[in-house]
């Protein structure tokens, strides 16, 4: 397993957590008590899921093994491992991050992912 994982956030979000130092997550992750990530052969289907038609999102690269013992793999969609970290997200551990946007088709237009 590749140890990028993503974060698929609105733009103005991942302004707050820049000027906090850190990420706390968004409401569906308070909510959850864990903050959701995707892998790459993953955050394709969890923009369309749970990000459908909306604009001004970023993909933002986590070096994972940065996260130590507070990034777990756990079955989610379909069985499928998905990585959930239990707690805030130290913006150091962040590699880069790049605007998400909706292409003519109405999909989201990933880039690069490395």
């Amino acid at each position: 397993m590749s140890d990028t994982i993503y974060k698929i956030v609105p733009a103005s979000l991942w302004q707050a957590a820049r000027q906090q130092g850190r990420f706390e997550g968004a409401p569906v992750d308070l909510a959850d008590g864990f903050i959701h990530f995707s892998t790459a052969a993953q955050a394709p289907e969890t923009a369309a899921k749970h990000f459908s038609g909306q604009t001004d999102l970023l993909l933002v690269a986590i070096d994972g093994a940065a996260l130590g013992a507070a990034l777990v793999y756990e079955p989610s969609r379909g069985g499928q491992l998905f990585p959930h970290l239990y707690g805030a997200l130290p913006l150091d551990a962040v590699r880069w991050e790049k605007p998400l946007p909706l292409g003519a088709d109405g999909r989201h237009v990933f880039p690069e992912m490395n």
